[in-house]
């Protein structure tokens, strides 16, 4: 008999097996059983053939009509034709050789037949199909299994194992199939209204009626929930467990002196959420918080005070960001609001200063040598850097508080690591600008607290999009930015390339020599890019690509300088292929004012602040997801004038038109995260937090399925707080174990 990690190739031979593992990616009995059927054949119902579009792939239950062979004109051999019915309309089958098909493609045979449909002279037709007849004495059995239950339909694991063959060996498997212990507990079960496990699958597999796949389907949607919440209750647990330095700032400290020369009034929001920050930091657990906000919500002045805390009470803070220029950005940002409260020790520099130094790595040696020397004696008390943070030979002195800005670009790995420098675990705040429902939150960061800051500082303006997708209005769109930089403004324009002769994503955006990037587990080139991309990661791939040329970054300046309607104009370019020292001059040149035009990758999606830039043009914005177009045009408006965002678009899909148009219907980020997710699959998101693990979601949605998450939620932390190492449930510690890769085991085991 076997069990769920049965290999399925000793059940059903590899011949079976293979294009399984192949196509699939299905090793054994389980993977198999986790296989979920697309869809259910009523039972007595012939798939309907008047709901057909040409170049779906389609599996149909049918009988043939008639078949017919003939000489082909062009070549030696026959052709055949046959027409097959579900009763009420014909679908047509074409064999550019009728060689083995004549004898069972014959009047009466009912079948199973897959394939791509298509149209030939205003007629529907499947050519080469793969199909299945029913054998003359098995007919019987057959047709009474179809008069009597569903029959699930599965995808194919390529051309020569369709549904049916799919279906045969998930039949054998069950049939083989040994006792399994489930990993919910018996009392959870019946709170819950929950089939036992191998109840589920034989339901999922061999349901008789609707009722039963709707049972099957909430018990896998259960266990997927519940799966991923009693992680997050472990992650919990482990960091409850944990002990650091209480970090409370002094009365007369940097807290209370940067309070004092802010230029503005803390937001309600801000004060709220600083409040639980540093009741977190006066705790001796490690605080592991989640910080999402709209883009100019105010997030870094909150981690700045929170940094500030921990400088007062003697460590030090450690941001990390995912490219060179936000990086700068940040150390530029800081230094700003700080004053001579960066400059301690120095000169002119207060009292009771520290000092702020920046650690990238394409620095010089001899920058990079004293940045090295400032983290590692304690002189500076906050350190800002990208990857090169986590190096092995960076130190810190007392590193109390790491705040990780766009946590979605650094894996637990990276994460980790610069945890690890602290002489005693440290505290992290986790930033994002990308908002996050709440099911998304309580399901992919619930071993986190979370806050949210949902207003925009006092002045700031609403940001005014629209989609251009009128070829006549594209002069306009130059005119427009013509007029807001004779009104004294500043304007980006994005493109998705860097340049035709560069069609491939930029393999190594941001040097540095020292990093680790290839060789850290689970880390990708994706994880430290500047992210110039071809086709970003959160587009809809439902939608074909795009036959015409992408807008590139050097064609585009070349145009614009071209352009009578900016003639007199000041354009420039950037972009992550640039040496780090040009990126930065073009920064500080755009940020002072003296660029009027910046045109630009996305490597200015977040993190880039110019008050003063007023106006974005994205071109070809139906090549970005909705997340990312929401947080590019975050980069404008943020001074005491209006933006104005225009989405630049060719595509004739109507979809993705309508996609535009609702991101410039709202700039509200957590309406457009709702719909971002819904058109997009769970799994791709949980994937992210998981850096590239397996994904657990496949029928549960997050958005829908919230009182279910919530169920399971509260039973998966009810079950790990009681048994924290799971030792009397070790069913569900081994569905654990084959669920994590090795990365994610080794960081839960570390808390």
């Amino acid at each position: 008999m076997a069990d769920l990690s049965t290999p399925l190739g000793k059940v059903v031979g590899q011949p079976s097996a293979s294009p399984l593992a192949k196509h699939r990616g299905i090793h054994t009995v389980g993977d198999l059983l986790d296989f979920v059927p697309r869809r259910y054949v009523e039972p007595g119902k012939l798939t309907d053939l008047s709901s057909l579009v040409e170049g779906e792939e389609v599996t149909v239950v049918a009988r043939v009509d008639r078949a017919t062979t003939r000489p082909m004109r062009q070549r030696k051999g026959r052709m055949l034709n046959a027409t097959i019915t579900d009763g009420t309309r014909e679908l047509d089958l074409t064999f550019f050789s009728a060689y083995g098909h004549e004898g069972r493609l014959v009047p009466g045979a009912l079948g199973l037949f897959a394939g791509i449909v298509g149209r030939y002279q205003r007629t529907w037709q499947l050519t080469h199909p793969n199909y299945q007849i029913f054998d003359p004495e098995e007919e019987d059995e057959a047709v009474e299994e179809f008069l009597s239950r569903l029959i699930p339909i599965y995808l194919p694991a390529g051309k020569n194992m369709q549904t049916w063959k799919v279906r045969k060996v998930v039949q054998i498997v069950l049939a083989s199939l040994g006792e399994v212990r489930d990993h919910v507990p018996p009392d959870v079960r019946k709170r819950r209204g929950l089939v036992d496990l191998i109840s589920m699958y034989r339901l999922l597999h061999q349901p008789s009626t609707e009722r039963d796949v709707s049972r099957a389907r909430y018990r896998r949607k259960y266990d997927e929930a519940f799966t991923v919440q009693a992680v997050l209750a472990q992650r919990r647990i482990a960091g409850d467990g944990l002990r650091t330095t209480p970090r409370v700032p002094h009365a007369g400290g940097l807290v209370e002196a940067f309070d004092a020369r802010m230029p503005f009034e803390l937001t309600a929001g801000q004060q709220e959420v600083s409040a639980e920050i540093a009741k977190d930091l006066a705790s001796e657990h490690p605080m592991h918080r989640l910080l999402q906000g709209e883009v100019g919500s105010g997030k870094t002045v909150v981690a700045l005070r929170a940094m500030l805390s921990v400088i007062d009470s003697g460590g030090q803070a450690a941001l990390l960001a995912p490219t060179e220029v936000l990086a700068s950005q940040h150390f530029r940002s800081i230094t700003s609001m700080l004053g001579d409260l960066a400059e301690g020790g120095l000169l002119g520099g207060s009292e009771i200063g520290t000092r702020v130094t920046l650690l990238t790595g394409s620095q010089p040696t001899g920058i990079r040598r004293k940045s090295l020397l400032e983290a590692a004696s304690g002189d500076a008390g906050i350190v800002v850097g990208t990857h090169a943070l986590i190096q092995e030979h960076v130190q810190f002195f007392d590193l109390g508080l790491v705040v990780v800005d766009e946590q979605h670009r650094f894996g637990v790995e990276q994460r980790d690591a610069l945890r690890s420098k602290g002489k005693q675990p440290p505290h992290v705040l986790v930033m994002t600008a990308t908002p996050i429902p709440r099911t998304v939150a309580m399901t992919v960061f619930g071993d986190m607290e979370t806050s949210t800051l949902t207003e925009l500082p006092k002045g700031r303006l609403p940001i005014a999009s629209h989609v251009v997708s009128n070829p006549r209005w594209f002069q306009r769109t130059w005119e427009r930015v013509a007029e807001e930089v004779r009104a004294g403004h500043q304007t980006y324009v994005v493109c998705p390339r860097i340049g035709d002769s560069d069609p491939d994503p930029d393999p190594d955006p941001d040097p540095d020599p020292d990093s680790e990037r290839d060789s850290a587990p689970g880390a990708t080139r994706a994880d430290w890019s500047d992210e110039d991309v071809e086709v970003t990661f959160d587009v809809d791939e439902s939608e074909p690509p795009p036959v015409r040329e992408l807008r590139s970054v050097l064609e585009m300046e070349a145009e614009l300088r071209d352009n009578p309607a900016l003639a007199g104009l000041r354009i420039a370019i950037l972009h992550g292929r640039m040496a780090a020292d040009d990126k930065d001059k073009v920064m500080l040149a755009f940020a002072a004012g003296t660029i009027d035009v910046l045109v630009a990758t996305t490597v200015i999606e977040v993190g880039v602040d110019v008050a003063n830039a007023t106006v974005m043009v994205i071109m070809d914005a139906d090549r970005f997801g909705i997340s990312q177009l929401h947080q590019l045009r975050g980069r404008i408006g943020r001074g005491t004038s209006p933006g104005l965002c225009l989405l630049v678009t060719e595509t004739d899909s109507e979809t993705v038109h309508e996609r535009l148009i609702s991101v410039a219907a709202t700039n509200d980020g957590f309406t457009l995260a709702r719909l971002d997710l819904e058109q997009r699959k769970e799994g791709d998101v949980l994937g992210a937090r998981q850096s590239g693990g397996k994904s657990q979601l496949r029928l549960l949605r997050l958005l829908r399925d919230e009182d279910l998450i919530l169920a399971a939620r509260e039973d998966a932390f009810a079950i790990v707080d009681a048994d924290p190492w799971l030792e009397q449930h070790p069913a569900l510690r081994n569905v654990i174990a084959s669920a994590l890769d090795d990365e994610q085991a080794a960081y839960l085991e570390r808390g």
